[in-house]
């Protein structure tokens, strides 16, 4: 393990502000610019301990692949180089033929399949310089089925055993699918794995559906519908596709919801008598409570993880800025002040950032800034990107991006906070509004 650590500490220290070691533990770091030398892996195709698991065994392998190198921090050693081959799980390592081809972390893994649908994955992960496992092998049941969450369950352990840093792999994506010619649009809601797999569609295109959010728990998503011919606000579960509309006061106009991280209460636009002011739902006894009293237009509500503060964007000041006040209202103080318009404000997991779009000088951008408007970090360019949502880990942000000639057609695309490994996620047609779950329990 202290190889691995070493390289990792001589690696990220091109990359962050500080790192932290631990001594009895994985390193713990935390990336904000700067360009990084990925690390070399080798995984050799996991075992089939039975007649069923042949092509599972390869599928799962190749996807735990995909999941570390699309990170950007790991880059695979093509099996062509190999000088050992892995024929039995429970076979000795043989380290000095994995060092010869400057590996640094060897993945081995075996899949069992009972021909009933049931399948077992275990895996181990190894150090090679220091000829050591990392942590203790681990082994995941489930259904084939579920066979590509399970590989993401693995890469996980990966990830996280080497980086320190949290999980993310094993997520999905809400987000408005979209097709048709721009001047004929046809909208609806999707959920698919956060790498762009097992697309599932939650609604039909008969109405124009925006801004989906999951819940804290991953089984609800707000959204806002104009099937009725003006914004209104829903509730969806996700397994059973059922869902309700928000009670709110007759000639009003609701949308940009967000849960709160109890579950239990959502926060929104509602717009009446010509303004649009915050406010909160209790969304078991719909009892109704206004957030803020502005002539401005007040909007993109989102709560810190504790529940206690909400960040928002407000034209108050005379164009679009972040301002954060107590979630139960009060005065809200201004924590933007860059040249140019910002919004879509979303508070990131960890609590130390807010990721927001900014327009300025006909660009767009996504960005991150400290809580108190500091550090502000431009993260992307582009002729329009808006809309960030973050991974359960807080270390990537997917956001919407549309380019000059694609005839309006946007598409969904990721990034790291530190500015590094911007990368297109892969939907079929036209994708927007991206809301990422927690990892999935």
């Amino acid at each position: 393990m202290r190889a691995i650590l070493i390289f990792l500490a001589m690696v990220f220290s091109l990359a962050i502000g500080s790192v932290a070691v631990a001594q009895d533990g994985p390193l713990r770091l935390r990336i904000t610019d700067g360009v990084i030398e990925p690390m070399p892996f080798a995984i050799p195709a996991f075992q089939a301990e039975s007649a069923a698991a042949g092509q599972l065994a390869s599928d799962i392998s190749r996807v735990v692949a995909a999941d570390l190198t699309g990170t950007g921090l790991f880059r695979e050693i093509s099996p062509d180089a190999f000088i050992s081959t892995v024929s039995n799980f429970a076979s000795p390592v043989q380290y000095a033929d994995w060092k010869a081809i400057n590996a640094q972390a060897l993945i081995t893994g075996a899949v069992n399949a009972d021909g009933q649908g049931n399948i077992n994955v275990k895996f181990r992960v190894y150090d090679v310089f220091s000829g050591a496992e990392l942590g203790t092998g681990l082994q995941f049941a489930g259904t084939a089925d579920g066979w590509r969450r399970m590989a993401h369950k693995v890469a996980d352990e990966v990830y996280s055993r080497i980086t320190g840093e949290g999980k993310y792999f094993d997520s999905r994506v809400v987000f408005v699918s979209e097709t048709g010619p721009k001047n004929d649009r046809r909208k609806r809601l999707a959920i698919m794995d956060y790498d762009g797999a097992n697309v599932q569609y939650l609604t039909d295109s008969s109405a124009i559906v925006l801004a989906p959010r999951f819940s804290p728990d991953g089984s609800q998503v707000l959204y806002t519908s104009y099937e009725t011919g003006f914004p209104r606000i829903y509730v969806l579960d996700v397994n059973n596709v059922g869902r309700r509309a928000i009670d709110l006061p007759s000639g009003t106009m609701s949308f940009a919801p967000r849960f709160a991280p109890d579950g239990q209460t959502a926060v929104f636009s509602l717009t009446t008598g010509g303004n649009t002011d915050l406010y909160a739902v209790n969304l078991s006894s719909g009892n109704l409570t206004r957030l803020t009293s502005a002539p401005s237009i007040e909007t993109a509500p989102s709560f810190s993880p504790d529940g206690s503060r909400i960040v928002f964007e407000s034209d108050r000041s005379g164009n679009q800025q972040l301002y954060v006040m107590p979630a139960s209202g009060g005065e809200a103080t201004r924590i933007s002040f860059g040249a140019g318009r910002y919004g879509t404000p979303v508070w990131s997991p960890r609590g130390d950032l807010v990721a927001f779009t900014k327009q300025n000088r006909g660009r767009f951008h996504i960005g991150v800034m400290r809580l108190d408007g500091s550090e502000e970090r431009l993260l992307t360019a582009s002729f329009l990107d808006e809309g960030p949502t973050w991974s359960p880990n807080g270390r990537v942000i997917m956001f919407t991006r549309e380019t000059q000639g694609a005839q309006g057609a946007p598409s969904l695309y990721s990034v790291d906070i530190s500015g590094r490994n911007l990368k297109p996620i892969r939907t079929e047609g036209g994708a927007s509004d991206p809301s990422w779950s927690p990892l999935q329990r």
